[in-house]
């Protein structure tokens, strides 16, 4: 999941994609606005075929929590990272 997530990430969020790593922030270390993580988490769940509510997504700072609410709604992808 996460190399999904560093995919669209470099070509969304014109990142390296050696910075896309779990224990990065998005804001203070990737340096992304509200704006195009709000774009980046609609092209996921398009990308991914799943919802991502926002209420669910306030509290993700980092990468790794990303992962781990995108996992939690898909479990096919938890059962393939296993």
């Amino acid at each position: 999941m996460l190399e999904v997530l560093r995919d669209k990430a470099v070509e969304m969020l014109e990142v390296e994609a050696d910075a896309v790593q779990e224990d990065k922030s998005f804001v203070d270390d990737l340096d992304v606005d509200s704006l195009s993580l709000v774009e980046f988490t609609m092209e996921l769940e398009d990308t991914l075929g799943i919802e991502l509510p926002e209420e669910e997504l306030t509290d993700v700072k980092t990468i790794g929590a990303f992962v781990d609410v995108i996992m939690s709604k898909d479990p096919k992808s938890a059962a393939t990272q296993a």
